[in-house]
């Protein structure tokens, strides 16, 4: 690589960076927007949005890099201590209801690559998939560890997947609906106004 290529791409990593950067702050100021709520933790929230945003703009490496800083500020916000107080109980939480569940957002593009006859499709099943992945994650970590909330004569399995169910559905199909329509006015890899009829032709950055 010449030093004029080194440069260009220290330029880009830098651009992606100060991009994941707002990304991630957009994404906790969205989670500041007033939602319902769950009395044991959980609301209704887009916040993910900018996270699969960047994933689709730059790639998931970067895309896991803002949703691994953005899980390390959810715990800075709120920590819910497990209800055992044991070391794997803490090791669990932080896996299972953080560092996992929402790093997962940057794995959007992952999931939006195989419909490139149809980004618009891909951009909201990619919405949906890393949704989904968070939701096991809680779902998992309600029959794992948070099992002692479940109410007298129901089963904890059953608890974990009608509580986090609850809220959760509804953020997929609401981050799912948000994207499309922002991908409908902008291109995610150029930033400018999206060509539906030349969907297929990207940017140089789309092999990213």
């Amino acid at each position: 690589m010449n030093e004029k290529n080194k440069k260009a791409a220290g330029r880009g990593s830098v651009r992606a960076l100060v991009e994941c950067a707002l990304m991630v702050a957009l994404a906790i100021v969205l989670d500041f927007i007033p939602m319902p709520k769950w009395p044991n933790g959980g609301s209704v929230s887009i916040a993910a949005v900018p996270i699969i945003f960047i994933s689709y703009r730059h790639g998931i490496f970067w895309g896991l890099g803002s949703g691994v800083v953005y899980s390390a500020v959810q715990m800075i916000m709120g920590f819910y201590p497990p209800p055992a107080g044991t070391f794997l109980g803490y090791v669990g939480v932080v896996l299972l209801d953080y560092v996992l569940a929402f790093s997962a957002f940057g794995l959007a593009d992952l999931f939006a690559k195989p419909f490139r006859k149809n980004k618009l499709a891909g951009y909201g099943v990619g919405a949906v998939a890393v949704n989904v992945i968070r939701f096991l994650c809680s779902f998992l970590s309600g029959i794992i560890i948070w099992s002692s909330y479940t109410p007298e004569g129901m089963e904890p399995w059953w608890y974990s997947l009608t509580y986090n169910g609850g809220y959760m559905l509804p953020n997929a199909i609401l981050c799912a609906v948000v994207i499309v329509v922002l991908c409908i006015f902008v291109n995610p890899k150029t930033l400018r106004p999206t060509k539906l009829k030349n969907s297929s032709a990207e940017s140089p950055s789309d092999g990213r």
